[in-house]
């Protein structure tokens, strides 16, 4: 095609000057959120959300992308090259690989309320129509017969998360007697029929394969799944001691300076705390911060004493330490 003659071309560049054409078309922006395996559905419904805040007060449109799996395989995939500007785990440690990385920054914990956690949740258990089994805490799934389905501790935070709450509780029934701990713990891991990768896969386990008696996840995950899957076909336990389990979210900056996205993506998490945010939150279950929402959704969640991990456990860095690196006690409970 020839080139405008010369007066046409003339003509648009004196209209651009004079600005009697329109705005240029809008920016297009792109995030991608590096997220657990089980925040699929969650994420599917707070983008939408965020793009509309976002492009109301911008000139940008938003394309909000998601990376998937667990979380530590999550960081992995980070610390190998995934260009992730955000993101949101199920356990402190693997956002602390990053900042000991030099990816995410060394105060990531102080930059957001409540330790960098916009929501929290607990481990609880799913169960079969009728509660065949007669689950009502942790002590019962350590019983002769009692199929278990959850993610494995050495790829997944929920996994641990199930573990430590299970050794926790342990501690508490029997008074810190090691011998009886270690003997309940024993038992509970032999009752494991499947230990998959992430919780979307035990989930698949559980309720696709037919397999085990008790599905144990995050309380927002069993309870998001019986409400998909039939409330008349599955009944959810929330024991009576069980494990305060953080969200943990930050911005990767190395990642977002690169892609000229770091004001996006602290506006991202920033959204995560809004009121209207925090209303959606705790409508997949989770539970959350906000005063306004706690009171409206407060019949919503059983009363449970959270153990905490720093108090029980010393921290992540001594739970990871002691239980789960290679020749921990994980792996010195399942040598049968």
């Amino acid at each position: 095609m020839s080139p405008l003659p010369l007066f046409r071309r003339t003509l648009v560049a004196s209209a651009i000057a004079l600005g009697l054409v329109g705005p240029a078309m809008a920016e297009e922006r792109e995030l991608l959120n590096s997220s657990y395996d089980i925040a699929r559905e969650l994420f599917a419904t707070v983008n939408p959300a965020f793009q509309a805040h976002w492009e109301e007060t911008h000139d940008d449109t938003l394309t909000i992308k998601q990376s998937h799996g667990g979380s530590s395989a999550q960081a992995r995939a980070i610390l190998q090259g995934l260009r992730a500007d955000v993101v949101t785990y199920n356990q402190v440690t693997d956002v602390q690989v990053l900042a000991d990385a030099g990816l995410v920054a060394e105060d990531w914990q102080q930059q957001l309320p409540n330790n960098a956690s916009p929501y929290y949740s607990t481990t609880a258990f799913l169960v079969r129509k009728g509660n065949p089994q007669g689950i009502e805490s942790w002590e019962d799934l350590a019983a002769e017969g009692v199929e278990l389905v959850f993610p494995n501790p050495k790829t997944s935070g929920n996994g641990r998360y199930t573990y430590l709450a299970a050794w926790g509780a342990a501690e508490r029934a029997f008074d810190g007697d090691e011998e009886r701990v270690t003997a309940f713990m024993r038992d509970f891991l032999g009752n494991v029929k499947v230990f998959d990768t992430g919780g979307r896969g035990a989930t698949t386990s559980f309720i696709e394969r037919g397999i085990g008696d008790v599905l144990i996840s995050f309380e927002s995950e069993v309870n998001n799944i019986r409400q998909e899957y039939g409330s008349d076909d599955y009944e959810v336990i929330v024991p009576p001691v069980s494990i305060l389990a953080e969200f943990p979210v930050a911005v990767v900056e190395e990642n977002a300076e690169r892609n000229g996205t770091l004001e996006l993506a602290r506006d991202y998490l920033e959204f995560l705390y809004a009121e209207q945010t925090q209303r959606l939150l705790a409508g997949f279950n989770y539970r959350v911060h906000d005063e306004t929402v706690v009171a409206e959704f407060a019949d919503q969640f059983p009363e449970t004493e959270l153990l905490n991990v720093e108090e029980v456990f010393g921290g992540w860095d001594a739970a990871m330490e002691t239980h789960f690196a290679s020749g921990g006690r994980l792996d010195q409970l399942q040598r049968r």
